[in-house]
């Protein structure tokens, strides 16, 4: 969507293709002449669908296909067969079928894509390690380029109290938070124990920390058993999947990221544009974007009492929260801005 928002309208026209439906994704695209289709693809394989797509891109004709993440790579033939010979493939992340990077099938699929990509697109330094190492695509044919985030939209600023439960933030209180798909990648069941356990430590905050957890997904009910069960479900606000983002990260002291892997995490950069420390796991991208000590912290994955320890510590130094908020902040404009994002991809594709 930030592509075809800010790629110069001059030089580029875009066309999009889901292969299943663009839900509301659609009502964030500002530019009026980008036509999208949705192929309703059914759960499964779904053969005719190479056929739909060799046809559709047959009329369309574009100069340059892009296909993105695993799900989408086998397009690249039918692309190829409509007539297509600019052909880009973007990795985002990997998801939880293959935490290691080492999903035979799927790798098989990446490898047999040589023969069509023209060049491929990772998220971050890692990604772009991984590519070369474990799927053998030359250096010369992987770009690394990290997300941008829209630093007017997610700007720090206060939080608007009506959008949060009545009198869940308590004076002097302090809003852990994170936003994402409740799916084992994600692990904020990960962030829920370490709730539990941040409170059983020092029953004292009871009266001060709070939890937001936005989104939703299959790890929904065993989030919400972990809260209920260790007693703090009442400090705790899941409102599911909002679309006031930009608000709702205004409304947290600290930003929490409890993945068991990522590429380059838009939520983490959404945060830390919005002027909060962000804390992490140290997985995929995390690092390249997270200066430990500076902008946030990090910590091992799947390990809730570290987690919980990061945690007591933004509490018991309210200054150190307030320094890495502002560094996060200055740090997402010098090194994440959208144009800096923009111009690389528009390299990229002029290029080709």
């Amino acid at each position: 969507m930030n592509l075809i928002n800010h790629l110069p309208a001059e030089q580029f026209r875009h066309t999009i293709v889901c292969l299943q439906h663009a839900g509301n994704f659609r009502e964030r695209i500002t530019r009026d002449d980008v036509t999208i289709h949705e192929l309703h693809k059914p759960d499964g394989k779904a053969l005719h669908l190479y056929g739909q797509v060799r046809h559709l891109l047959g009329r369309i004709r574009p100069d340059i296909v892009h296909t993105r993440n695993i799900p989408t790579l086998d397009m690249l033939l039918p692309a190829r067969l409509a007539g297509v010979t600019r052909l880009v493939h973007s990795e985002h992340g990997l998801d939880q079928l293959e935490l290691t990077g080492t999903n035979r099938k799927y790798n098989l699929l990446r490898r047999a894509s040589r023969l069509l990509a023209r060049h491929y697109i990772t998220v971050s330094r890692d990604l772009a390690d991984w590519m070369q190492a474990r799927v053998g695509v030359p250096a010369h044919r992987v770009s690394a380029i990290h997300n941008g985030v829209d630093t007017a939209r997610f700007h720090p600023g206060d939080c608007h109290h009506d959008l949060l439960p009545a009198d869940f933030r308590p004076e002097r209180g302090l809003v852990f938070g994170t936003l994402g798909r409740f799916e084992a990648v994600k692990d904020q069941l990960n962030l829920a124990e370490a709730f539990v356990a941040l409170v059983k430590r020092r029953p004292a905050l009871r009266a001060r920390a709070r939890l937001i957890l936005v989104g939703d997904g299959s790890q929904r009910h065993a989030i919400e058993a972990v809260l209920q069960a260790g007693g703090v479900r009442d400090l705790c606000w899941l409102p599911g999947f909002r679309d006031d983002a930009a608000d709702l990260y205004r409304c947290l002291d600290v930003f929490v990221l409890p993945s068991q892997r990522e590429g380059i995490s838009n939520t983490a950069l959404d945060a830390m544009a919005s002027g909060l420390p962000v804390l992490a796991t140290a997985v995929g991208g995390n690092p390249e974007i997270i200066a430990a000590g500076v902008t946030g912290e990090l910590v091992p994955p799947r390990d809730p009492a570290a987690l919980a320890q990061a945690m007591l510590d933004y509490i018991d130094n309210p200054a150190k929260l307030i320094r890495h908020g502002r560094a996060a902040r200055a740090h997402a404009v010098a090194e994440f801005g959208l144009p800096a994002m923009v111009e690389r991809y528009r390299q990229v594709y002029l290029n080709l």
